[in-house]
């Protein structure tokens, strides 16, 4: 098992547009078979404004498969996907990936 978790360090005053784009994608994510997301906030973390995103994997291929083609949904759900993210580079100043391997 690993844990995938994206780490974005937003613009001033963009955490709140960024969190309500990550719950709306988990919901949408989850409806087409991809793993549960859970959104985070700091509350004392290494810089202000930053929001979490985590899931989980069996395997990283599961995960390479997610991100080189798109989920199992209709095109409503695609079209969905490109409107919930739409614009969120105005929202995030960098940001970045972290893997897990879950030991226990």
């Amino acid at each position: 098992m690993y844990l995938i978790r994206d780490i974005m360090y937003c613009k001033p005053g963009k955490v709140r547009p960024m969190v309500e784009k990550f719950i709306a994608l988990s919901k949408l994510s989850e409806r087409v078979g991809m793993p549960r997301m859970k959104v985070m906030t700091d509350f004392c973390a290494e810089q202000y404004w930053t929001v979490v995103s985590e899931m989980e994997v069996e395997d990283l291929q599961q995960f390479a498969q997610m991100m080189s083609s798109p989920p199992q949904g209709s095109a409503e759900d695609m079209k969905q996907f490109d409107e919930v993210m739409k614009g969120y580079h105005d929202l995030v100043d960098h940001g970045k990936r972290e893997i897990y391997k879950v030991e226990g």
